[in-house]
């Protein structure tokens, strides 16, 4: 009957994510727990969303280095689809053709996470992806062969790429949001009770920037960034901690960057491609 709090851990890479919560013992849960109130439609939308926004960038952050890219592809108005369906499956073609382009110049095997996004104004189609690196600019334009693209190395900072996963979630036009390549590693989770007393927690919950309080909690690792909130559901304290690794070998946004991006844009459609 007693309520303890669990640590639920993701390692991705260079980075980990904390999860802190209330739980609760067998007992408890066998129904001298009271009843929660149901959660409004609404609001499951934002937690599966934000469940949804979490998971991507653990992905993101598991799969992907500084040698990876960023990869939007656009349509030229001729070329532009009128059903979400032509979408996709214009999508699914341009990633067969760079599997086999990566197939002829002896790369791995493509790693790959993508959205697709329809303008609200005009309706037009656009796809943001994050792929393995090792292709060019050119001929990616020339493998998409519908518009135009823009590419940009991957930049990771402390919390890696959670600008990113975000940002594609945002964009997303589907419930789902994104769509993966199978051969991505997916973080699962260790968990610890009771380490923390409601009191430590409360302290955290209280001043959730105080780094040298993680930092001694996950050692090995520097804190970059923790979000809170309480729940009146069940007078819980919620945390989420982001930490990476001291040894990380990221690279890290600054003015003048080349994460910024110099995108490679006005790759022009190339016909001959099915």
């Amino acid at each position: 009957m007693r309520r303890i709090y669990r640590e639920k851990s993701y390692q991705c890479g260079d980075y980990k994510e904390v999860y802190i919560f209330p739980c609760y013992t067998s007992a408890r849960r066998q129904g001298t727990r009271r009843k929660k109130a149901k959660p409004t439609t609404e609001g499951m939308k934002k937690v599966n969303r934000k469940n949804t926004e979490n998971k991507l960038i653990r992905l993101l952050n598991a799969n992907f280095t500084g040698e990876d890219i960023s990869l939007d592809l656009t349509y030229s108005p001729e070329n532009n689809p009128t059903e979400d369906v032509t979408a996709l499956k214009s999508l699914q073609n341009f990633l067969r053709r760079l599997k086999r382009a990566r197939a002829r110049k002896g790369l791995g095997e493509l790693k790959y996470v993508a959205v697709t996004e329809k303008g609200s104004r005009k309706g037009r189609f656009h796809h943001h992806l994050v792929i393995s690196g090792g292709v060019g600019a050119k001929e990616l334009g020339e493998l998409w062969g519908k518009g135009f693209i823009k590419v940009s190395p991957l930049c990771f900072d402390e919390t890696g790429l959670i600008g990113k996963g975000r940002y594609m979630v945002k964009q997303s036009l589907y419930f789902k949001a994104f769509n993966a390549s199978k051969n991505l590693i997916h973080p699962l989770p260790t968990n610890r009770d009771g380490r923390l007393s409601q009191k430590h927690v409360e302290e955290l919950w209280r001043d959730s920037e105080d780094r040298l309080a993680y930092e001694k909690l996950y050692e090995g690792y520097i804190f970059a960034a923790a979000d809170n909130y309480f729940s009146d559901l069940d007078a819980g304290y919620y945390i989420v901690v982001r930490l990476y690794r001291k040894d990380a070998n990221f690279r890290r946004r600054k003015k003048g960057d080349a994460c910024r991006g110099e995108p490679h844009r006005g790759i022009r459609p190339h016909r001959t491609q099915q």
